[in-house]
């Protein structure tokens, strides 16, 4: 199916069933949730999908989620690369980005929800990653991406990741305002890493070649609200015609015959951010011949050699899928997320608890 146009207060909540039914059916009991079936599991992808079960109203589905990731955090706030089951299945790094990440998710299910024993169950899990995030942090502003298995940071830093965590940041803050617990240090951290992304491109891709030619490099600065308003907009301008096929929607990267439905809704979300709402409704209509019959959506398309490749539908692309719909509608609490920055003002929200009581 193509060309489903979705407008603010409008979520097909029948057509996104089989959608959430298959995130329902990939997740184990353990509440893990690979990438598809006998596939494994990382940190950042397994929060994806977890979100995608939260916006189809599966909170306990998507609580256990969180709960399974808690169960693996290491003494030092992280988690290995990728796991299979209880397993590491990838004990070769830490990746900072995939460590933050579970703030922005935890955030997102308490927007969904309103659930404030949800939000102080998982603080301490929020806590020890932001703070294994933070210790990365570099005098320049700038987040090592990983740690490798000696505990050593791989000295180098990422646009892409460096913007995630600037959103995970700003959830991290957010929750530690809403249960009352002073955390400044990190929207201190947060301000320094986006004057880096914004103002010292030096400080990424130091010791390979750049990441430059990647979509998510385009306009993960966007959707993570590093640049915003006429800004945003003049980013997405200047390399639409690289990294957008008419039609089919984001490549992954710009010199590959490749689109990828992932990077198509994140685009979506940040067109939304950057105030382009015509063009995110278009693309994101798109993106809907990638569906298979159960609900799920493929990876990718390579138009060139017209296939489906790889042969995989994941998980975490049903949650984008799920996500952008979301942002496009306003069907949850949780709709504005990724299409704005809001922290919440710690003075005004106690003034707000004061005259409840």
């Amino acid at each position: 199916m193509s060309g489903l146009y979705l407008s603010r207060g409008l979520f097909p909540l029948e057509f996104f069933r089989p959608t959430v039914n298959f995130l329902l059916a990939t997740q184990q009991p353990s509440g893990e949730i690979p990438w598809f079936e006998g596939g494994y599991t990382d940190p950042w992808d397994h929060v994806e999908a977890a979100m995608g079960l939260s916006i189809g109203g599966e909170y306990e589905a998507a609580v256990r989620a969180y709960r399974w990731l808690a169960g693996l955090q290491l003494p030092d706030g992280s988690w290995w690369a990728s796991y299979r089951g209880n397993v590491v299945d990838n004990n070769h790094r830490r990746e900072s980005n995939f460590v933050g990440y579970v703030a922005t998710g935890v955030w997102h299910h308490f927007l969904v929800t309103g659930d404030t024993d949800f939000l102080r169950e998982m603080w301490p899990m929020v806590e020890a990653a932001t703070e294994f995030v933070l210790r990365l942090q570099r005098p320049e502003g700038d987040i090592d991406w990983a740690v490798d298995t000696r505990d050593q940071p791989k000295a180098d830093a990422l646009v892409t990741g460096c913007s995630s965590i600037y959103k995970s940041l700003e959830c991290a803050g957010n929750i530690a305002v809403t249960l009352a617990e002073s955390r400044p240090a990190w929207l201190q951290a947060r301000t320094r890493l986006g004057q880096a992304l914004r103002v010292k491109p030096e400080r990424f891709d130091r010791t390979w070649e750049s990441k430059a030619r990647y979509s998510m490099d385009w306009f993960y600065p966007v959707l993570t609200g590093v640049f915003s308003g006429a800004e945003a907009r003049s980013r997405l301008a200047v390399r639409w015609d690289e990294f957008v096929h008419d039609g089919l929607g984001c490549r992954c990267v710009a010199d590959e015959p490749w689109v990828t439905v992932a990077e198509s809704c994140e685009l979506v979300m940040a067109l939304l951010a950057a105030g382009d709402h015509a063009r995110a409704v278009e693309v994101y209509s798109w993106l809907h011949q990638w569906r298979d019959n159960d609900g799920a959506y493929w990876t990718g398309y390579q138009f060139v050699e017209d296939l489906l490749w790889p042969e995989e539908k994941p998980t975490w692309t049903a949650g984008a899928i799920l996500l952008a719909a979301d942002a496009l509608t306003g069907y949850t609490g949780a709709s504005a997320l990724f299409t704005s920055v809001q922290l919440l003002d710690p003075v005004a929200l106690q003034a707000r608890r004061r005259q409840d009581q």
